[in-house]
């Protein structure tokens, strides 16, 4: 029997290049892939995400790729209508496949009405935006009044540039190399003022790291994946939960 043929190397690309995730696309659901800390990632997002108001509410999933956060929408959260955007086809051919209405578009100019969202998530989305202001604008059109956004992403520090950027891309579990651009991450203070011009009012949740114990088994190939646990610290990897203002007016 032949032998498969060898894999090629994917092209060393621009750092924060999106089309990194088209050279990838296999990789989105495999539990021990280069994407495997999306899929522990996204399991924390979902604690966050509110039940539906009513069945068939739409939640918007912005920078989806392969619909991973479907897996989330279960139990309690089994009411949502999935939404995804993405710039990646052959990430959103995926998500169709998990359960999710999937739009190729640019998060910077969605093709949605306003306030048409009862939750949007905007998941390790912020630290890869070149004009956060205009997403945070977009967020704020699309997201009803009194509506919700569930968000992760990078902070701003030296701790995250050094360990979750430079060394965690070589360590299994990491990011891809070249994924991010320790120049584009955010603070929370950055994006609560961004989002706030925006009518929404973020409030911090806190920080998440990975299990040592479950990735010591993740790594000995004796679990799939790896609890991402709460803590204090927003150095790192942290999350927030921002609210529209009732009366979809600009907060002041």
């Amino acid at each position: 029997m032949p032998r498969p043929a060898p894999r090629r190397p994917a092209p060393r690309r621009p750092r924060n290049d999106p089309a990194q995730y088209d050279d990838l696309a296999d990789e989105w659901w495999g539990t021990h892939g280069q994407f495997a800390a999306l899929r522990w990632l996204a399991q924390a997002r979902g604690r966050l995400i509110p039940a539906p108001p009513h069945a068939g509410a739409p939640l918007l999933d912005l920078a989806c790729g392969a619909g991973l956060l479907s897996v989330a929408l279960s139990g309690r959260l089994a009411g949502w209508r999935h939404v995804g955007v993405d710039l990646s086809a052959p990430a959103l051919r995926q998500a169709v496949g998990h359960g999710v209405a999937a739009v190729r578009a640019d998060v910077h100019h969605l093709p949605f009405p306003g306030a048409r969202f009862s939750c949007v998530v905007a998941g390790e989305l912020f630290e890869h935006l070149d004009d956060l202001d205009g997403v945070c604008a977009e967020i704020g059109r699309v997201l009803a009044p009194g509506g919700t956004v569930v968000i992760d992403t990078l902070a701003d520090t030296l701790f995250c540039r050094l360990a979750l950027v430079r060394i965690a891309e070589h360590l299994p579990g990491g990011p891809p190399p070249r994924l991010h651009d320790p120049k584009l991450l955010v603070s929370p203070d950055r994006l609560a003022d961004a989002l706030g011009r925006a009518g929404i009012e973020m409030t911090v949740v806190g920080g998440l790291r990975p299990s040592i114990v479950d990735y010591v088994r993740w790594l000995a190939r004796h679990a799939d994946t790896v609890r991402m646990l709460p803590t204090g610290s927003t150095a790192g990897v942290y999350q927030a939960v921002g609210v529209r203002s009732a009366t979809g007016k600009d907060c002041p």
